[in-house]
């Protein structure tokens, strides 16, 4: 396998606002619409390198829109290394940091980079980095669902093929999370899993007396019941609990997860692409995953973690929750319970230019 030499000659960032089928309610806030950053990274020699970034709120693409470009503006007429440019523009950022939203724009600049390199080869992104696309189990992830509509949506799950089920918690009281669960619980087969998220919502004291009750009630992970960067809190209440504790969605980059895995923070880790450093980051990632022995999972993103996923030695789950859809020429859909990325060259992604014409905003 051969990869042409490609230099990049321009970046192109337009932001655009999707519809999300169900508004995604959480603890912490709920999520009614999915505002993208599509980022298409062009080179000297035709190919095209896309990905996307997912700004939780539609405030947030002005910003990181402008972060892009103008990092874009010093890598133009850069070799398409990954690991060299993503050298070069963490040096740039040095001073200010890549927290928040220029980490994010690093991601994404990685992202587009690999997805030019593998396209560039004729290869699927997972084989370029040494693996192949293959079915990786996923979970059907939902918001807060009142306990009273939780057995419908537990059964829908399971019709679509899903061995897995998240839900997200945190309700107003411990009765009604219970609620929730144990409805979950028994409108599942014994062989689906179910996942629960706080989304960050509850004190170290609270998370440890809702997760002692969540104990035996058949749940496979607490993810993130306290604030995402109380290391210490979080190995407390792992350590003082039966239920896996899972982590990682904002882990931002390696050297922070490797602070929690030092801490003992989590039972199982879940990095996001975009948080983690892009392609580039994730590789570290899953490394430092295997060397802890803890199963890795991914944080939505569902393309490029079906690429991720296949080449990380700790494989655990894929995190269904598709927010991009609506602008894309070939969604990626699940078959039977799992998701495979596609045979074509790169991630596989290409816009549906209408749709980007129809949800575009400046």
């Amino acid at each position: 396998m051969q990869t042409p030499k490609l230099r990049i000659r321009d970046v192109q960032a337009r932001p655009v606002v999707a519809p999300l089928p169900t508004p995604l309610r959480t603890a912490s806030g709920s999520i009614t619409e999915a505002p993208l950053l599509l980022i298409d990274l062009a080179t000297e020699e035709g190919v095209v390198g896309r990905t996307y970034l997912f700004g939780y709120q539609r405030f947030t693409l002005s910003p990181l829109r402008a972060l892009v470009l103008a990092l874009a503006e010093g890598i133009k007429g850069e070799p398409v290394a990954p690991l060299d440019l993503d050298r070069k523009l963490r040096a740039r950022l040095t001073l200010f940091g890549t927290r928040g939203l220029q980490g994010m724009a690093v991601s994404g600049l990685d992202m587009a980079a690999w997805d030019a390199l593998a396209a560039s080869a004729g290869v699927p992104l997972a084989t370029l980095l040494g693996g192949r696309p293959r079915p990786i189990p996923a979970y059907n992830s939902l918001g807060m669902i009142p306990p009273d509509e939780v057995a419908d949506a537990a059964a829908k799950t399971v019709a679509q093929g899903f061995r897995g089920l998240k839900i997200k918690i945190g309700w107003p009281s411990l009765t009604q999370d219970l609620a929730a669960v144990r409805a979950a619980r028994r409108a599942l087969r014994e062989d689906v899993t179910l996942m629960v998220d706080f989304n960050q919502s509850l004190s170290t004291a609270e998370a440890l007396r809702r997760g002692r009750a969540l104990d035996g009630e058949g749940v496979a992970w607490i993810e993130e019941p306290v604030r995402a960067d109380d290391f210490r809190g979080a190995a407390g209440i792992a350590a003082a609990l039966a239920t896996p504790i899972q982590i990682g969605e904002n882990f931002n980059g390696p050297f922070e997860m490797e602070q929690a895995l030092y801490a003992h923070a989590a039972d199982l880790v879940m990095p996001d692409v975009q948080q983690i450093g892009g392609v580039t980051g994730w590789l570290r990632a899953a490394a430092l995953a295997q060397v802890a022995g803890l199963p890795c999972s991914s944080h939505i993103f569902i393309e490029a973690s079906a690429h991720l996923l296949p080449v990380t030695p700790t494989c655990h789950w894929l995190e269904y929750l598709d927010v991009a859809a609506p602008i894309l020429a070939e969604p990626l859909c699940p078959v039977d319970g799992a998701l495979q990325a596609p045979a074509r060259p790169g991630t596989g992604l290409d816009w549906d230019e209408d749709a980007v014409r129809r949800y575009r905003v400046e």
